[in-house]
């Protein structure tokens, strides 16, 4: 009996639905350590206690509303799709920064194409699954079971890829976690360091222990995990890199997508400032960065 592979790994999406509930149920327990039992009673006692108390529910809400908005947007952002009948077509064209940029779009259908066309039009690459045009940067996703612009990886914990259009909601998402889950540690850590007394004394609620006990380790574990991927994704963004272009790039003497830190970054988080920390682009930004789109790149 032959086995298929690309099925069992588009059984993936449903362990993704179940990752959103745990993501939804996480956010629910460390509320309830932080909000409710942590930092609400401090309200009722006055003075610095209060201040700092009421100061840290601010701090959560805000962290905690611009974590869910990236979430969302990765979520239910497409990451890019190949147009139909996509083909690479010559726009390799100096500008003043001294970059090129890579392929471009075409409504022209590939059964329209002749031998000579299509062969350089699959350097650029050609998916026999999808049956359409490859652009540069572009991999397909066994989960999603199509090609995905500058594919960055297939996340289970948001049930989506990540990709060209919704990189930097997922680098935000990955942030705004970060910081939720390190300020959760360090306002639940005084109360984890006296669980072990409380408990021996009975002197609060089991359950509240328990909840706060287990809110404590999961930001711990998340907050120190989430570090890593920081580190490393800032490394990739800063040489303009997916997570699957890394072995590609070892090979090369220049890695032609890199233009320099600066561009490397306005490539994925455009140039105006003020977005910079929202999962959003400006219009201005969606009209000059090609990179934003997936289908065209500038190379040095």
């Amino acid at each position: 009996m032959d086995i298929n592979l690309f099925k069992l790994c588009s059984g993936l999406k449903v362990l993704g639905y179940f990752m959103i509930l745990l993501v939804a149920a996480i956010i629910a327990v460390s509320y309830y350590a932080v909000v409710v039992i942590t930092c609400g009673p401090q309200l009722l006692r006055g003075g610095v206690h209060s201040f700092f108390g009421f100061s840290i529910i601010i701090l959560f809400h805000i962290l905690l509303v611009m974590l869910i908005w990236s979430y969302v947007m990765v979520v239910f952002w497409d990451p890019g799709s190949v147009p139909e009948n996509w083909r690479s077509v010559s726009v390799s064209s100096s500008s003043s920064s001294g970059v090129n940029l890579e392929a471009g779009t075409s409504s022209q259908s590939l059964d329209n194409v002749g031998p000579d066309a299509r062969g350089p039009s699959r350097s650029v690459g050609f998916c026999d699954r999808c049956q359409n045009g490859k652009p540069p940067r572009c991999h397909h996703c066994s989960v999603c079971q199509r090609c995905v612009l500058k594919m960055d990886h297939h996340c289970v914990w948001v049930v989506n890829c990540v990709g060209a259009r919704n990189y930097k909601s997922f680098l935000l998402f990955l942030l705004y976690t970060f910081l939720e889950t390190t300020m959760d540690t360090l306002v639940l850590l005084p109360s984890f360091i006296k669980f072990f007394g409380k408990a021996k004394n009975h002197s609060s609620s089991p359950a509240n222990l328990a909840i706060v006990f287990l809110a404590f380790v999961i930001n711990l574990a998340f907050a120190l995990s989430l570090l890593c991927f920081i580190v490393m994704h800032s490394s990739l963004v800063s040489s303009n890199t997916t997570s699957i272009e890394v072995y590609e790039k070892k090979r090369t003497v220049r890695w032609k997508y890199d233009l320099g830190r600066k561009k490397n970054f306005e490539q994925v988080f455009g140039t105006n400032k003020a977005l910079w920390f929202f999962p959003l682009f400006s219009k201005e930004d969606l009209d000059s960065i090609p990179a934003l789109h997936g289908l065209d790149f500038p190379t040095c």
